[in-house]
């Protein structure tokens, strides 16, 4: 079997969608956003990817923190609308009930499953996106959606983007145990 070589921006990369949350002038506003991950263990870096001109970059250079909300599969819709309207002309915050952690001016969305504050630890200028690090500070959750102390992936159901065809999947079956199945 031969392989063949396809457009870079077509190849299958799945990844979880999250809301990411900051203050702008005052008022809260949440973005949808699928160019997430963690970077690093210690300090715990995650990072986000923002078109250059979206308005929560407003709130995240204003207060020097964002948030980090990883909605579960039943926001769908409200998920979606916010990656469809800007915070420039919309209250997104009213779809939410919105609270606020240990860090000001960082809000979060209650009904998300997880929820983490992060201080903005670096910002990368890339050719079309702002590339955004933060340091997780806070990360919160409900005794619901923990197994044995630990945060539960099932439980949690978080809203999978994937492309082409830009879709939301939910989360599948485990396959196996990392860093062990290869033992065999």
């Amino acid at each position: 079997m031969s392989k063949i070589e396809i457009n870079s921006n077509t190849a299958p990369f799945p990844k979880p969608i999250v809301l990411v949350g900051s203050e702008v002038k005052g008022r809260p506003n949440f973005i949808t956003v699928a160019w997430f991950n963690r970077l690093n263990g210690l300090p715990n870096i995650w990072g986000i990817a923002l078109g250059k001109n979206k308005y929560t970059i407003e709130g995240i250079r204003e207060n020097g923190s964002f948030s980090i909300n990883i909605p579960s599969t039943d926001l769908i819709e409200k998920t979606d609308y916010c990656g469809l309207h800007s915070g420039r002309e919309i209250d997104k915050s009213a779809l939410f009930d919105v609270f606020y952690g240990k860090l000001a001016n960082t809000p979060m969305i209650r009904e998300s499953p997880v929820n983490a504050e992060c201080t903005v630890y670096e910002y990368v200028e890339l050719p079309k996106t702002l590339l955004i690090l933060g340091e997780v500070k806070h990360v919160y959750t409900e005794e619901r959606f923990m197994t044995d102390g630990v945060l539960d992936p099932a439980k949690i159901d978080p809203i999978i983007f994937t492309r082409p065809g830009d879709n939301y999947r939910a989360l599948g079956e485990i396959l196996g145990d990392a860093w062990s199945i290869g033992r065999e």
